[in-house]
């Protein structure tokens, strides 16, 4: 996706007494791990039969069918279409025999969760392992930078730091906001993505995502929240839009999405404030030949009441 170039931009972040936590650092892997030590406590498989399990060619745990070649050498399914018939151990022709044994013996093992090192304490039967693996709570986050394909994961102190030094992101401090986007030329707007602002309150960190792509035939502007978490915890907050000239408005409210689901995913499902074109240069004013928009919003945290059993916002101002 193409950057748009921006002729103006403004960003005031309004200060709400929420104090600011120093982004951690991190190491320069595309992986990052949390501070904290492993979970030792875990039944994990002797090393012996993990070695007996992992593939010599992509080093994962193998599932059946196990393929091995006449002197025994092992390796999994998906690796056996790569090495062209060929063992990578002895480079004998592989045929078509099955390890039997070493399927039986992995059909009996309870895993740990590959990510286990990540704080995920859970224990699988062999083939509830993968299933399980898809949907972990533990497992890295991908880059919530929308601009290009980034392939950088890791959990949410290493993603920030990425998204500032790597990106160059800007980071504001509060739950309040104030942007102005100005355009010269507004036509030139074909799926371009304008830019991504995160913002740090209540402990957590928000992206806020403003572009420009086209619905159809017609040119929009989209502006949308995503949460730096998991999905359950993004409803426990709810965030607001507001953009308007001319004395009119459009106000949108909704619940942030998990930077679980991806930037497209977000923006083609139409979770968002969405404003016309022709909308969007009423708002600008003057001779409609120019982008100029202002949005403004506010992120608030939902909390139970506990004498009436609702939800009350908690507002940091």
């Amino acid at each position: 996706m193409e950057e748009m170039e921006m002729d103006c931009i403004e960003c005031v972040s309004l200060m709400d007494g929420v104090e600011d936590e120093e982004i951690q650092s991190s190491v320069s892997s595309h992986q990052q791990y949390p501070s904290g030590k492993p979970n030792n406590n875990i039944g994990i498989v002797p090393t012996s039969v993990h070695e007996l399990l992992e593939c010599p060619v992509c080093t994962n745990s193998m599932y059946p069918p196990i393929h091995q070649c006449h002197n025994g050498h092992t390796l999994c399914s998906t690796c056996k279409t790569r090495v062209r018939n060929r063992c990578p151990t002895c480079r004998q022709e592989l045929g078509d025999i099955r390890c039997l044994a070493l399927e039986k013996v992995a059909e009996s093992l309870e895993l740990p969760c590959k990510y286990f090192s990540l704080g995920c304490p859970e224990i699988f039967p062999y083939y509830s392992k993968l299933k399980h693996e898809t949907l972990c709570n533990f497992r890295p986050y991908s880059c919530p930078y929308a601009g290009s394909e980034c392939s950088v994961t890791g959990d949410i102190p290493y993603l920030v730091t990425h998204l500032r030094d790597d990106h160059k992101v800007d980071m504001h401090t509060g739950c309040t906001f104030n942007h102005r986007y100005v355009k010269s030329n507004p036509r030139e707007v074909e799926n371009a993505t304008w830019m991504l602002t995160v913002f740090h309150c209540f402990g957590q960190y928000f992206c806020l995502h403003f572009e420009a792509f086209q619905l159809g035939m017609a040119p929009v502007y989209m502006a949308f929240l995503r949460f730096m978490g998991d999905e359950t915890d993004a409803r426990n907050y709810s965030y607001s839009l507001e953009v308007g000239g001319n004395g009119r408005k459009l106000i949108w409210e909704g619940t942030p999405r998990s930077i679980r689901d991806s930037h497209r995913k977000v923006r083609d499902s139409h979770d968002g404030l969405i404003i016309q074109r022709n909308m969007a240069l009423f708002f600008s004013g003057g001779d409609r030949k120019e982008l100029k928009l202002r949005v403004t919003g506010r992120i608030w945290k939902e909390q139970q009441n506990p004498d009436g059993g609702v939800c009350i916002p908690n507002l940091c101002s």
